[in-house]
């Protein structure tokens, strides 16, 4: 069971475009070169993705693709699902029809999975992954954060 490219793809593409909302409306042709997707697949995705009022455009010189909302408040499941991508972990699609037409022995323990995937992608925000992004940063360049007396101090390694 796993995660297809379409789904793989939105989601880096998205984590990109959260990484770098400071710096404005962000081209795809910018996220295509840094993350080494095809400019028209990305344009297929961000057409899904703007659909369901994930992202919005911006016109005109200097234009490109922004969050619609908080990067808190858009969940990797809504961008999987967005881009019509299920995780499924059952071999027939959850149809039920997985024996000679009928639910195998196994079917609801593959849909629970299935829900239970769902579920947990549904609780990572777009917020959460550029946080923990920015953490994985700061320690490959020897910063660390160290938690004394209440307050967060930055410590030189």
């Amino acid at each position: 069971m796993r995660l297809t490219t379409k789904g793989r793809y939105a989601v880096t593409a998205m984590l990109d475009l959260a990484l770098h909302a400071t710096d404005g409306p962000v081209s795809l042709a910018d996220i295509s070169k840094r993350q080494e997707i095809s400019l028209s697949y990305l344009e297929q995705l961000f057409a899904k993705l703007r659909r369901n009022e994930l992202v919005s455009s911006v016109r005109g010189p200097g234009g490109g693709y922004q969050l619609s909302r908080e990067g808190d408040d858009i969940f990797v499941a809504q961008v999987v699902d967005a881009v019509n991508e299920s995780v499924d972990a059952t071999r027939c699609g959850g149809q039920g029809d997985c024996k000679d037409g009928r639910e195998c022995l196994t079917h609801h323990l593959w849909c629970q999975l299935s829900d239970q995937i769902h579920d947990f992608l549904n609780s990572i925000s777009l917020g959460q992954l550029v946080r923990q992004h920015e953490a994985s940063a700061r320690e490959a360049c020897g910063v660390k954060n160290v938690e004394q007396n209440n307050k967060i101090q930055v410590a030189i390694m």
